[in-house]
């Protein structure tokens, strides 16, 4: 037995069994980048048409589509334009956020909104009871400030152009001599202007201020109801433009008159 050989264990000491590499990232990878892509599609899909135009434009020219969303006014991240077809969705956004104000049931009956060919018609009605303004003043009271600046931080947040209307009954006004129905008409539109500017819309937002006086009565079988007593805030579809009158150039030169043939 001398002879033999020595027997000899060898050992093979356990571990991992090395690298498996890294293709088990790139597949979980490709599964996350597929699921933010379905993501991303559902939201789309429950978007409205002027949010897909502005994605679609986006991808399509980055930095030629700055005008389809944003806007010039600091803090609001998101303010897309509202076009006709948007009307009806902003007309429930607004009635939702009026439903939330403290003093709803005290002036639910006053506020009004409409669809208009021209826009979103938003009425402030006064009634026997409930007024947003003081008998014969322009400024607003209490009531009619709150109203206004709920309005305005909610209109703020859109490009598209408002106007303001005016409005009053048929009783005559028993103030100063020199001032009437279409003064009180016109100021009260406009201190409703310098409000909502004040407190949410942008300097250029609003295209026109109207006084109508008692010549657009909302019930014109009652004249003297208090209702024709109303400011309208009228949220412009993006298409429309107010008129504007006809430009004439006074400096242009003025063709002269054609010289009559001399007679012989």
């Amino acid at each position: 037995m001398n002879g033999s050989r020595p027997i000899i264990i060898i050992k093979k000491k356990g571990g991992h069994g090395g690298h498996h590499g890294g293709a088990w990232k790139v597949a979980y990878a490709d599964f996350v980048t597929a699921m933010m892509a379905l993501f991303i599609v559902l939201w789309l899909l429950n978007t409205n048409k002027p949010v897909r135009e502005a994605v679609a434009g986006y991808f399509k020219d980055p930095s030629g589509t700055a005008t389809k969303i944003g806007s010039s006014k600091a803090g609001v991240a998101e303010a897309i334009a509202i076009t006709k077809d948007d009307m009806p969705k902003l007309k429930e956004e607004l009635e939702k956020a009026v439903r939330a104000m403290p003093n709803f049931e005290k002036i639910k009956d006053q506020i009004e909104m409409t669809i208009t060919p021209e826009g979103l018609r938003i009425e402030l009605l006064e009634t026997a009871t409930g007024t947003f303004f003081e008998l014969g003043r322009p400024e607003p009271n209490g009531d009619g400030k709150e109203l206004l600046l709920l309005l305005a931080k909610e209109l703020g947040k859109l490009p598209n152009h408002l106007s303001l209307e005016g409005h009053t009954d048929s009783k005559p006004y028993t103030g100063r001599r020199e001032y009437g129905n279409w003064e009180l008409s016109a100021d009260r539109a406009n201190a409703a202007r310098r409000l909502m500017q004040n407190s949410g819309l942008a300097a250029d937002q609003v295209s026109q201020v109207r006084g109508y006086a008692d010549q657009m009565l909302r019930t014109p079988g009652q004249p003297l109801n208090a209702s024709n007593r109303r400011i309208s805030v009228i949220v412009q579809n993006l298409e429309h433009r107010p008129e504007e009158p006809e430009k004439t150039d006074s400096n242009a030169e003025i063709a002269p008159l054609p010289t009559p043939p001399k007679k012989d």
